[in-house]
């Protein structure tokens, strides 16, 4: 039987017990008893009419039987009626909403439009739609409604005669809903979608009551001021507009367009669809579809989840790219104020001035401060400022200068953040944003497959310990400055403070710097950074800056072009040698190095130690090709005595063997193997080792000496006794002697190092 049919009321001509001139729940009064009404078996319009004479101000029919009422039903009630005599009254369609328990649901209207009878004898027709949901066309919303005692009400002054043809219920669910069995309408559970109230639980009502079927978010704003998940799929030709920190979590549709969809702006669509991310979708990652998010100001991924300060499990937002509109928030600030310094407490500024206006993440610059050192966090009440580097000679008090960067990505709200990736993203920085900035703490920060293109002032930034385990795959950074000369850029791009950073198969384009890392345990490997600019003699400036002087770090296999490896201890409080280690634990292996239109006082290694006493305890450079291109340079490594000097009398374990050296006029080997000779004999042969020796080293040990043919004394006589070897000789050190009983003539080979390996 059609639903329709199965809806209709009993006609009038089969009694009248089941029409009630009450709200027509049970033991209300029927027409069948209170003489108020009769039924004509013969009218020239309706054939069988309910005739009644009119009695109470609202006069009521209603159906005894339950007319259901149920999510996704909507049911027409359709009324013909026409005035006998008496005052004229007017008709409208009424009902009496219940629950399944038999009681009443109150808050709905339950009476519809009134339809006014102007002449007697002329049929006027009147109905309204009744339905679950606020939709167009309903004009009785009952939302939560189980059944219906449907009607009519007869309006206006009494004693009027009316007669009433039988009364037609039908469904028109068809006319709201094109494939009632794949959509469910979040109207039919009580959403308004005027953007007032809360439409929350409507959602949840209607996703529960889905079971695998779509729901409907029609058009609309539905305002939800607490938590819903959807669980089912849903489509939103409508908007959603959450209120403050209230989450939209889309299990089965768990992408940026859905959300996009639903919230009608791409920076609100990526933040509910971050905030849903780490709180618990069911997702590893949020795929943005190869979306471009515009950003009007640095996106805060921390406020976008209030209600989580930490998070360790692992996400991916994978394939879009993030871009900023032009606009005042990405302004830098900057600021100047005296604080004070001490050694004795090294990750900390006290005393500081206008400590209010200083931003975690600043940079901070000024005296004895080394590069990419920055403000960890800020202790307003106490004028206390952690930093994420000691300074390695700002004892005292003086001026500081704080510069807080705008970022697309901010995560410097969190306090850790772990285990997070950024898969094939571009960050398009355009010149007006940096790139990333990382949180506080954490580990595992993955760079996977990504572009940082035109960053204004750094790629990635840490500012704490959030970099541990970072690891860097396959990005692209593209430098805002690559029209400048190397001396007037300032970008950087990126840097690291804590250990463990794994840089792979990555491609930097003419930053000021690649990286300056802090950490150790650091590993380079398969990457092409290059820093030139088309000047002839020009400036060449740090590639890679190491920052500590023993970072247990391997840079190999890398393409190293027109810029150097900085090896320092600037981020030492006490530089000078103590109880710490001195400079060791690298290793350089297997890398291209090329420079071109370089200065002949270019070097690739260079060695800054910020203080006296300093040596070197283990570094292996072996395997790579240096090569120049327009010009040669004089040597490959050097040690910058700007602050101090090295002290050679104390080098350990240095290897550089197996390099190959193209353009350098002085290759420097370790050991070396060198010849000697004398044309006259001679007791005591003085060897130099100048200039073969890495770093300008001593003469520390020779590990051979073997003649090279014969040895004569001055009677032309073979001799063959065994000389003893007197390193360090000379005032600078950097000769050897080879003393003989006899004097000798002839030709000697040795192998000589600057240090002791043992």
């Amino acid at each position: 039987m059609p639903i329709s049919d199965a809806l209709n009321p009993t006609p009038f001509a089969d009694g009248l017990e089941v029409w009630s001139r009450g709200d027509g729940t049970p033991g209300s009064d029927t027409y069948a008893q209170s003489g108020a009404g009769v039924f004509v078996p013969a009218d020239q319009d309706f054939g069988g009419a309910l005739e009644i004479l009119k009695t109470a101000s609202v006069q009521k029919l209603r159906y005894m039987g339950e007319t259901p009422m149920r999510p996704g039903l909507y049911v027409r009630v359709t009324a013909r009626a026409k005035a006998l005599s008496g005052p004229l009254p007017g008709l409208r369609i009424a009902g009496w909403a219940g629950r399944g328990d038999g009681s009443h649901l109150g808050g709905v209207s339950e009476t519809g439009p009134v339809t006014q009878l102007d002449a007697y004898g002329v049929v006027a027709e009147v109905s309204a739609i009744i339905g679950p949901g606020r939709q167009p066309g309903v004009d009785l919303v009952w939302t939560g409604a189980d059944l219906g005692h449907l009607g009519l009400d007869l309006t206006g002054p009494s004693g009027g005669v009316v007669r009433i043809d039988d009364l037609v219920f039908e469904d028109v669910t068809h006319l709201f809903a094109a494939d009632l069995a794949g959509l469910v309408d979040v109207r039919d559970y009580g959403a308004r979608g005027d953007g007032t109230g809360n439409d929350a639980a409507a959602f949840e009502a209607a996703d529960a009551a889905a079971g695998g079927r779509t729901v409907l978010v029609p058009e609309g704003r539905f305002r939800l001021a607490s938590d819903v998940t959807f669980r089912s799929h849903v489509r939103f030709n409508g908007t959603v507009e959450p209120v403050g920190a209230a989450k939209l979590i889309l299990q089965r549709d768990f992408r940026f367009g859905a959300y996009l969809d639903a919230l009608g702006n791409e920076e609100l669509a990526f933040t509910k669809a971050f905030q849903a991310l780490l709180s618990f979708s069911d997702h590893d990652g949020l795929d943005l579809e190869g979306r471009r998010i515009g950003l009007s100001k640095p996106f805060d991924m921390a406020a976008a989840v209030p209600d989580r300060d930490s998070f360790a499990t692992r996400r991916v937002i994978r394939n879009g790219q993030f871009q900023p509109i032009e606009g005042p928030g990405w302004t830098p600030t900057s600021l100047t104020a005296q604080a004070s310094y001490s050694a004795a407490t090294p990750l900390r500024l006290d005393d500081v001035a206008n400590i209010a206006a200083i931003a975690p993440g600043s940079l901070v610059t000024g005296n004895g401060v080394g590069r990419e050192v920055y403000v960890k966090s800020v202790d307003v009440a106490n004028r206390r400022i952690t930093l994420s580097q000691p300074l390695f000679d700002a004892e005292g008090v003086q001026p500081f200068t704080f510069t807080r960067f705008r970022y697309l990505i901010d995560f410097s709200g969190f306090g850790d953040l772990s285990q997070f990736t950024f898969d094939d993203v571009e960050f398009q920085c355009n010149g007006v944003a940096s790139g990333i900035l990382l949180p506080p703490a954490g580990l595992t920060f993955h760079l996977r497959d990504c572009f940082v293109t035109r960053p204004r002032d750094r790629g990635l930034t840490s500012h704490g310990g959030g970099c541990q385990g970072m690891m860097i795959d396959r990005c692209q950074f593209l430098s805002n400055e690559q029209g400048l000369p190397v001396e007037q850029r300032r970008t950087l791009c990126f840097n690291a403070n804590a250990n463990d950073v794994k840089i792979r198969d990555s491609r930097i384009v003419l930053f000021e710097h690649f990286c300056v890392l802090a950490g150790t345990g650091n590993l380079v490997a398969n990457n092409h950074w290059f820093h030139g600019d088309s000047v002839s003699d020009g400036v060449r400036k740090g590639g890679i800056i190491l920052t500590r002087p023993n970072p247990a770090s391997l840079i190999v296999g890398n393409y190293i072009d027109n810029n150097f490896i900085e090896w320092s201890n600037e981020h030492d409080e006490s530089p000078a040698l103590g109880q710490q280690f001195s400079f060791g634990g690298l290793t350089v292996s297997g890398n291209i190095f090329i420079c071109t239109d370089a200065a002949r006082w270019f070097n690739w290694i260079v060695v800054k130690p910020r203080g006296p006493g300093h040596f070197i305890h283990g570094l292996h450079v072996t395997g790579n090709v240096f090569r120049t291109f327009n010009g040669n340079i004089d040597r490959v490594e050097h040690v910058d005595t700007g602050f101090a000097d090295l002290d050679y009398g104390r080098m350990r374990d240095i290897t550089f063997t197996g390099n190959a050296f193209h353009g350098v006029n002085q290759p420097a080997r370790n050991p070396v193997s060198l010849t000697h000779a004398e044309a006259t004999p001679e007791r005591i042969w003085v060897v130099d080792t100048a200039p073969h020796l890495p770093f300008g080293g001593r003469a520390r040990v020779v590990e051979a000496a073997v003649p090279v043919g014969r040895l004569a004394d001055g009677a032309g006589q073979s001799v063959y006794e065994q000389p003893w070897i007197d390193p360090e000789h000379g005032g600078d050190k950097r000769r050897f002697r080879i003393v003989f009983d006899t004097p000798v003539s002839g030709e000697m080979r040795c192998s000589v190092r600057m240090d002791r390996p043992v």
